[in-house]
């Protein structure tokens, strides 16, 4: 049983206010001060993340697989038992693209095992090859694919160390038959004019150099950006983003191999850093939407504001679910193959629930009939879905200008 204190005769260390309870009535401040044991610290925390847990177990669950349940009941008023509205999306929404992106960047580095013809090495040809001219035909054939596979920049550094292997093991195996053949073996640059021959080594680069000189034609082609009606920091910017965007898509396209691969996770790094800011806007405008096509409801902004974030909550959190059993399949797969199909349905039902979820959703809060909400519910997901290409394009336009 608690043990009941009085605190007659102490005053607010900050404004001075009697106090009469743990907390002051004019400021708000807490009688107990933060100077703690360490283990009176360890308590608290543990008392926080197991509240924050409880919470979780109340919000989650109905988020996902009952329709409006949250938003009415924070409209209700029984709004202790659950994530706020805010910081729920928030979380889902970093979570959800942090996990998105790992998944990116796992399905680049299976690239080099799928079997995919682009990477594939056969040194069959050389272990049956009869003459060496044999022998060095097969090699440059497949020094020759491992050249373009290195020249589609689309593979990460991984795979590039990968493909270096292959190509001195290429050369090894060729090597061996030529002296079982009794042919002389071949030097490292005995392949001529061979795109699968070592790189030249890079030229140094003098330091007076002027810088517009070493970076060649990128810099050349990019002009300033002058618009008369922005101020002259806002044209700066645009400049500036304008002249990285260019570097990247020129080095994506005429670099070598490593600078492909560079400027390729350049780029994705920056749309997924671009993406949760651009949902951010999103939301007050989907929020004025449900405003415009529910005026005669009555409902302030802020309803219709709660409702949104709601509403990208549940989105982001069947975002991350799909990516995580898309993950959890792609790891299973090669174990036991009927998981890929099982995993398949579950992916699947997932995403038809989405919009059956908001439609459900739309309906139990704004009470109206089916066909009324039928209607509202398309027209608002009509221009949702352009608002959200023209953001996600100008997101992936900021992400390539990283």
């Amino acid at each position: 049983m608690k043990q009941l204190t009085s605190y007659e005769g102490l005053h607010c260390a900050n404004c001075g206010a009697p106090m009469q309870g743990e907390f002051c009535h004019e400021c708000g401040q807490s009688i107990h001060s933060v100077l703690k044991p360490m283990h009176h610290m360890f308590e608290e925390t543990v008392e926080t993340v197991l509240h924050i847990d409880g919470r979780i177990v109340h919000t989650l669950p109905p988020l996902l697989l009952k329709p409006g349940f949250l938003t009415l009941e924070y409209f209700a008023g029984r709004r202790v038992r659950y994530i706020a509205p805010f910081r729920l999306m928030f979380v889902l929404c970093l979570l959800s693209f942090f996990v998105f992106h790992l998944a990116i960047d796992q399905l680049a580095d299976k690239i080099p095992a799928t079997g995919l013809p682009l990477v594939k090495v056969d040194s069959s040809g050389i272990d049956d090859a009869a003459t060496p001219a044999e022998v060095r035909k097969a090699l440059k054939q497949e020094l020759d694919g491992l050249q373009s596979a290195r020249e589609t920049g689309v593979l990460p550094p991984k795979a590039l160390e990968r493909i270096q292997v292959a190509d001195q093991e290429l050369r090894r195996k060729a090597n061996l038959r030529l002296i079982a053949l009794g042919a002389a073996p071949m030097p490292a640059s005995s392949v001529a004019g061979s795109p699968g021959s070592a790189p030249a080594p890079a030229r140094s680069v003098d330091s007076t150099t002027p810088a517009k000189a070493r970076s060649g034609s990128t810099r050349e082609a990019s002009e300033p950006i002058h618009v008369s009606w922005l101020p002259d920091v806002a044209n700066a910017r645009l400049t500036t983003l304008a002249q990285r965007f260019h570097d990247n898509v020129r080095a994506f396209k005429d670099g070598d191999p490593a600078t492909r691969a560079e400027a390729k996770q350049r780029m994705i790094n920056g749309v997924f850093g671009a993406l949760p800011m651009t949902m951010f806007v999103l939301i007050p405008v989907f929020a004025g939407l449900l405003k415009l096509f529910y005026v005669f409801r009555r409902r302030l902004y802020m309803e219709h504001l709660i409702v949104a974030l709601h509403s990208h909550a549940f989105m982001f959190m069947s975002l991350l679910l799909i990516t995580l059993v898309g993950m959890l399949s792609t790891w299973l797969r090669p174990h036991a193959a009927w998981t890929g199909e099982v995993l398949g349905w579950v992916q699947t039902l997932l995403i038809l629930w989405i919009p059956m979820c908001l439609l459900i959703m739309q309906k139990r809060i704004y009470h109206q009939g089916w066909p009324m909400t039928v209607v509202k519910f398309w027209f608002i997901g009509w221009f949702y879905f352009w608002l959200l290409i023209f953001a996600l394009t100008i997101a992936a336009l900021l992400g390539m200008a990283h």
